[in-house]
């Protein structure tokens, strides 16, 4: 009995030793195998709802939809086929183009600014294109602006700017006629020559208007002006009527001066339709002229000053 008593008690002894090492291993395998809690995702911090999320999306993908859904009506032309057909039917009501209106057009073919007005795909009045048709008419040399506006029910009116002939420009051979601005209106035959001053030289269609500057200081010698050079891009030769041309110094107000004096002496003693040819006034305070030759080749005496003070014969060497 002593022996399986202490059989039993080794079995015992040899169990709980082992319940002993299971109680304190249990612990720690809890401990090491413990899941880490979950971190919350993006949708779960952001301060909405689930639902709140699901109908912002829901709208997003409509509003991407709406937005690919009209570009592709526009690729398509829809919108415009829309107008137009609106256009048509408002056209067809008794607003459509019947009648045009044009102000301001003295020199330039009126036909050809009818058929460029009415160069329109439709007639109806909203489908007519206004920035077009200025725009057309823009390009032609006579006019300088032009407005074209709607009149109801069925008038288009268009009001031009026409530009002003100012002198005939002589580019080579050929002759055009030009407004103050240097911009060619047409070409001129030479046999239909209008009574205007021919400019010419390289830029001088460019200087008409300082060219009409220059003539106001001698308004009496504007109509004898037959034509004007434009001299090495600085100073003017001006030809007369009757023959004779004045070369003035460089500068707008040098030229202004010398020209009023030669205006003054030809009406004291009448230098135009003399016995010269030419007039070079360049340097200031000193006239050069050339005589005519006579008959037999010789220099006219030149007659005696008639008036006080100094004559051109007196402040002149023929040359």
């Amino acid at each position: 009995m002593t022996a399986a008593r202490i059989a039993r008690g080794a079995q015992s002894s040899g169990r709980r030793p082992a319940s002993r090492a299971g109680t304190r291993s249990a612990p720690a395998r809890k401990r090491g195998g413990a899941k880490k809690k979950q971190q919350p995702g993006l949708l779960e911090s952001l301060p909405v709802s689930r639902q709140t999320m699901r109908r912002l999306t829901m709208w997003g993908v409509a509003i991407v939809l709406l937005v690919v859904g009209a570009a592709v009506a526009v690729a398509m032309r829809l919108p415009q086929m829309a107008g137009n057909a609106i256009g048509e039917q408002v056209g067809a009501s008794g607003f459509a183009v019947r009648r045009v209106e044009l102000r301001g057009l003295n020199r330039m073919d009126h036909n050809i600014v009818y058929n460029a007005v009415l160069d329109q795909p439709s007639r109806a009045m909203p489908l007519v294109d206004l920035d077009a048709i200025r725009a057309r008419l823009m390009t032609f040399p006579w006019i300088k602006d032009a407005r074209v506006s709607r009149r109801l029910p069925d008038t288009l009116v268009v009001d031009v700017v026409e530009r002003t002939p100012a002198a005939l420009w002589q580019n080579g051979q050929r002759l055009f006629l030009i407004d103050g601005d240097g911009v060619a209106l047409r070409e001129v035959h030479p046999d239909a020559v209008p009574t205007l001053p021919t400019v010419a030289g390289p830029g001088a269609e460019r200087r008409v208007s300082e060219l009409g500057t220059l003539m106001e200081a001698a308004p009496r010698l504007r109509p004898l002006l037959a034509s004007a050079a434009w001299i090495g891009g600085r100073r003017w030769d001006l030809r007369f009527h009757t023959g004779e041309t004045l070369a003035l110094p460089e500068g707008m107000e040098p030229a202004q001066r010398a020209l009023r004096r030669f205006a003054d002496m030809d009406q004291r003693r009448q230098l135009l339709g003399g016995n010269f040819v030419r007039f070079d006034m360049r340097i200031e305070g000193r006239m050069v002229v050339r005589l005519k030759p006579g008959e037999n080749g010789e220099l006219p005496a030149v007659a005696p000053p008639v008036a006080a003070g100094q004559s051109p014969e007196e402040m002149a060497r023929t040359i």
